[in-house]
């Protein structure tokens, strides 16, 4: 059955609806990993949730569910890079560090404890469906931190997943749980910020399944409102 594509376009360029949206509180990663949230997160995700109220959509707290996540999904990395000496015509040699110790690390799994990740990462995406079912969307930040600076995470590889992970806490779940997701470009880092000004800062909607017009739809909404379309670089106008 072939489904038409019109719907998605039409919600972009419409942006109606009033919604129910979910404001999550914590992250898969939290038991695992020194999740730091900087104050320009948290300002994108105050802005996203002062413009939507504007709008007409209820926000509602939300927890995560307490589902093992992080040490099953550093197995399915790790599974998954272990592929990669089949690739063919592949030049290992220019892996990088956190690639090659990947590989490494998925050689070295057994059978079992890839299903046994695969049976937790399931029942992880089943409890975060659960516990999104009542919202329309559940907003988050997209990154925990400003855009990081070159050479920010390092050479050694078990630092570099660990950096990786503390700085988009939120993104991978949504791809676990086969759940549509969308960045929103709402806000920028301000002249007091420590790290400088005009950096952007993204909020993360993320769907119910099938969910996208919704997502593009409060996209839509927002983007009308706070007019980043019209927001450049101090460089294009200098």
């Amino acid at each position: 059955m072939c489904i038409s594509p019109r719907p998605f376009p039409a919600a972009a360029v419409r942006g109606e609806g009033r919604f129910v949206v979910g404001l999550l509180e914590g992250s898969p990663w939290d038991d695992t990993v020194d999740v730091v949230v900087d104050p320009a997160a948290r300002a994108a995700v105050e802005t996203a949730v002062r413009v939507l109220g504007e709008v007409g959509h209820g926000v509602e707290d939300v927890r995560m569910p307490r589902a093992p996540y992080a040490d099953a999904f550093r197995v399915a990395w790790e599974s998954s890079a272990a592929r990669l000496p089949m690739v063919p015509g592949i030049d290992l040699s220019g892996l990088t560090p956190l690639v090659s110790w990947l590989v490494d690390r998925g050689r070295a799994l057994t059978g079992t404890q890839v299903l046994d990740a695969m049976t937790a990462l399931d029942t992880f995406s089943a409890a975060l469906i659960g516990a999104f079912d009542r919202f329309d969307a559940v907003l988050t930040p997209t990154l925990a931190l400003t855009p990081r600076p070159l050479g920010w995470y390092g050479s050694d590889p078990e630092e570099d997943f660990r950096r990786q992970c503390a700085y988009s806490p939120w993104t991978s779940m949504a791809n676990v749980a086969g759940l549509p997701a969308i960045t929103l470009p709402v806000g920028v880092t301000d002249e007091e910020h420590p790290d400088g000004a005009g950096l952007p800062m993204g909020v993360q909607l993320i769907g119910r399944p099938g969910g996208e017009r919704v997502l593009l739809a409060i996209g839509a909404q927002l983007e009308r409102r706070l007019r980043w379309q019209r927001r450049h670089p101090a460089a294009w106008t200098a």
